[in-house]
């Protein structure tokens, strides 16, 4: 059955560093691609960032290119999103989610985790 398993959001203050993880099962990460969204309150769910099973390609939406850093490590299934110099409108909850290939739009994905709240603020 496919699961996954955000982990690692938190508080951070401004110019801060976080790690988030996300624990795949049911399914290898060489086969299917893993995007990172985000929401904040009011806000429309948007792509921050993909990594493609099949060859280990990145993508990054505009507003946190040079910021954030998207990573798996197959063996443990695991897909990880290192957030370097966040600012408050970082602040979201970031899901993870699984899709054939990677895409900006969060309806090509079928599976979800439950989220995790990141909230940058002094």
């Amino acid at each position: 059955q496919v699961q996954l398993v955000e982990s690692g959001g938190g508080l951070v203050q401004p110019g801060g560093s976080l790690r988030l993880s996300c624990a795949a099962s049911g399914f290898s990460l060489d086969y299917l691609a893993i995007g990172w969204f985000r929401q904040a309150p009011g806000k429309e769910r948007e792509g921050v960032s993909c990594i493609s099973g099949s060859d280990g390609k990145t993508y990054y939406a505009d507003s946190v290119k040079g910021r954030f850093t998207i990573s798996k490590d197959n063996a443990e299934n695991t897909m990880y999103l290192q957030m370097n110099s966040l600012k408050p409108e970082d602040t979201a909850v970031y899901y993870c989610a699984a899709s054939l290939i990677c895409g900006s739009s969060w309806r090509a994905y079928d599976y979800w985790g439950q989220g995790t709240q990141v909230t940058v603020s002094s």
